[in-house]
């Protein structure tokens, strides 16, 4: 089953939903903003992107510029971070199976369908 983690306020994840809709494939909606994701969940969608949870961290964000930007921090406490502050997880992030790929530029998520 397709999974889309979005957030309708963005642009970017709203594309990922028009490219899914246009793939005519059923998948579901998950917005992680009203239903945060769990250290583990997260953990595990980490993995299947194939990279360090930071490369998954929006360091653009108020939030991560004001509490965490530049300080050494574990892997542990950056999934932590996001898990908190559900803003600072890059999006959308589209999962199939055991595969999954972060939806910027949305054109990406092509590759996983």
């Amino acid at each position: 089953m397709l999974k889309i983690y979005h957030n309708p306020r963005c642009s970017k994840s709203r594309q990922g939903v028009a490219i899914l809709e246009a793939s005519g494939k059923d998948f579901e909606i998950v917005k992680y903003l009203d239903e945060p994701l769990s250290v583990t969940h997260l953990t595990e969608i980490i993995k299947l992107l194939g990279i360090t949870p930071i490369n998954l961290v929006r360091k653009n964000e108020k939030i991560w510029k004001e509490e965490f930007k530049g300080k050494t921090l574990t892997d542990a406490e950056i999934i932590q971070a996001m898990v908190d502050n559900p803003k600072l997880i890059e999006r959308p992030i589209v999962v199939h199976d055991n595969n999954a790929v972060i939806g910027r530029p949305p054109e990406n998520i092509t590759s996983i369908l």
